[in-house]
């Protein structure tokens, strides 16, 4: 009887580890070039823009779990911080509490409730949190970047940062809802995505509700942006 292969095991976590790595690494990068794709929006009120970004790292969440969003949301903040923005420290810590408080809520509640009900309440508590979250910090923090006195920044809570970091939350997290199945799928042929990783309790095709949902939501989150923003 032939002995059993003690490296079979290793090998194949350190495959998957790989793969993992890969496909971590190339989301990174997307969400990179969407973030500089997004300074290409109007800025809102003056100082506020639009960052798609969050989309590619709910994704790779969703994929690899909370750690993995909180990861890419660290490297991308920092990365822009050192080529891409003048905003410097303060902006790039803003940049990680806003995207690691959006991202991390979604992926943690959809490794614990892996349905789409569960993506749809993790994107949405991920809005919750992330509106939250940013009420507060831009309280505390945005004087100290923008020179404005802090009553100020108190008066604009309710009027300019709720509804930006509400709008912001609601694309992104409408965005994430259409492109997550394609985004998987295209992860799955290239086998850089265990089919174990990616099997979703019940159906695996979205059906004609969701996407509806999904479209009906972007298209309303787009529009208040627009507004927002000045264009319509």
């Amino acid at each position: 009887m032939s002995e059993p292969n003690v490296n079979a095991i290793p090998t194949v976590r350190s495959r998957l580890g790989l793969r993992t790595w890969v496909s971590m690494s190339m989301l990174t990068a997307i969400a990179y070039v969407v973030m500089l794709l997004s300074k290409m929006l109007p800025q809102v009120y003056g100082f506020l823009q639009f960052d798609l970004k969050d989309t590619v790292i709910c994704v790779g969440g969703f994929v690899f779990g909370p750690l993995a969003a909180a990861i890419i949301s660290i490297v991308v903040p920092v990365t822009e911080m050192l080529f891409a923005s003048d905003t410097g420290p303060i902006g790039c810590i803003m940049n990680v509490l806003a995207t690691a408080s959006f991202c991390c809520t979604a992926a943690f509640v959809y490794k614990k409730l892996h349905t789409k009900k569960g993506a749809v309440l993790g994107l949405g508590l991920g809005v919750a949190v992330l509106t939250v979250v940013m009420l507060v910090w831009n309280y505390l923090i945005t004087p100290l970047y923008q020179g404005v006195p802090r009553e100020t920044v108190a008066a604009m809570l309710p009027t300019v940062f709720l509804p930006f970091n509400l709008v912001k939350g609601g694309l992104n997290m409408a965005v994430t809802l259409l492109l997550y199945k394609p985004v998987v799928t295209a992860l799955r042929k290239a086998r850089l995505v265990p089919d174990s990783q990616v099997i979703v309790q019940g159906k695996s095709k979205l059906n004609a509700g969701f996407l509806l949902f999904s479209l009906a939501l972007l298209i309303t989150f787009v529009t208040i942006a627009l507004v927002l923003m000045g264009i319509l």
